[in-house]
């Protein structure tokens, strides 16, 4: 099968992980796999060689947008793809209106979030008004379907949830790379470790996860702060940190490209944000046998289950009694905790059974709503 994946950009962030995976795995059982992006530089990219990569450089104006769509239409032209799979909102929506003037057998677009990068609701009127240029779409989690049915995106029935999926063979525990990454961060091995992994932006709300590290109780061993990521809201950040008193216990890293070996240096995985459609980086860090803290937003309730800790969301006292409550588990405790949410990923969230679902669609076969957890 000649399968073309779209997005808008690979930068670093959850959707680009999901697709440079498939690609790999795409071409690696034997699919013949294209991989194109709208803009800019392809911060990850998929390791496999045969996969191919096409990079539109759009501009950011009328006539940047026209000049990119004609080279859009060249490359489906001179590939005629099988399938056609766009993920994340403007590539959803331009590869849904290049379908108006170039023959596309079979259009997926594939959404990854409850809001879809804002919550305006110009968006939902263009997946709504556009809709009908799809063969089928899909979401990252059934909450987030539920949310693009309620905002009237598009009829029920029409968008099915299809989990995403990690290399459980990459995102592993590794005892050398904790001591190795915990040396370089100057943490020693009795220090309880917080890890936060995403862009620095609204949705992840890192102001609620300082304010509520900032009441933890220090007691005689205070708990460190790491958060890896870059982005807008930077800057502020690092005030606000400095306002609340705990600069000297919080590192910003900016972006890293060893976020296993972080997973596995962390005591407690983190994720404050204020909506997400799946939170990837959760079933990381569950793959990694990390015990998690998060808000109860968008699709996490489904990776974490019954296995980790849920506040709601934009409530700092809430998510600092679940990092405190988290913080006084014995070591016995958290090692069976953690060895469960890994045994839950491999067998919910792997990247195989995530692209053998998304190939089921590929296909045209019947592919039912992907089962709560």
């Amino acid at each position: 099968m000649k399968i073309l994946l779209v997005i808008t950009g690979l930068g670093v962030g959850g959707a680009e992980r999901l697709v440079t995976g498939l690609a790999d795995y795409f071409a690696e059982v034997g699919h013949e796999v294209l991989l194109v992006r709208f803009q800019g530089d392809a911060e990850l990219r998929p390791t496999d060689p045969r996969v191919h990569l096409e990079n539109l450089q759009m501009r950011r104006s009328p006539l940047g947008v026209l000049a990119a769509m004609g080279r859009f239409r060249h490359v489906v032209r001179d590939f005629r793809p099988d399938v056609v799979n766009s993920h994340l909102v403007h590539a959803n929506i331009l590869t849904r209106l290049l379908r108006l003037v170039t023959p596309i057998p079979r259009l997926i677009s594939s959404a990854h979030n409850i809001n879809e990068g804002g919550r305006g609701p110009a968006r939902m009127l263009a997946y709504r008004l556009t809709n009908w240029l799809a063969d089928i779409s899909t979401n990252v989690s059934n909450e987030a379907v539920e949310a693009f049915e309620k905002q009237r995106a598009l009829r029920s029935g029409q968008m099915r949830a299809i989990y995403n999926g990690i290399d459980t063979q990459s995102f592993i525990f590794d005892e050398p790379a904790r001591h190795s990454v915990r040396q370089e961060l100057g943490v020693d091995a009795s220090t309880p470790l917080l890890l936060a992994v995403g862009r620095l932006s609204e949705q992840k709300d890192y102001p609620n996860l300082l304010q509520a590290f900032a009441v933890l109780e220090a007691g005689s061993m205070p708990p460190r702060l790491v958060i890896v990521g870059n982005g807008p809201l930077r800057d502020d950040l690092v005030l606000l940190a400095e306002s609340l008193g705990v600069t000297n216990r919080v590192t910003f890293l900016g972006v890293r490209h060893d976020v296993p070996a972080l997973l596995s240096a962390c005591d407690l995985f983190v994720l404050s944000s204020a909506w997400e459609g799946f939170g990837l980086v959760v079933a990381e860090a569950m793959a990694c046998n990390r015990v998690v803290v998060a808000t109860d937003c968008g699709g996490v309730k489904e990776v974490v289950g019954e296995i980790g800790y849920l506040a709601p969301p934009r409530d700092s006292a809430a998510l600092a009694a679940a990092l405190a409550f988290a913080l006084l588990m014995s070591p016995e405790d958290r090692l069976r905790l953690g060895q469960s949410g890994r045994d839950r990923v491999i067998a919910n969230f792997s990247l195989h059974t995530t692209a053998e679902r998304y190939l089921t669609i590929y296909k045209g076969l019947n592919q039912p709503a992907s089962p709560r957890g």
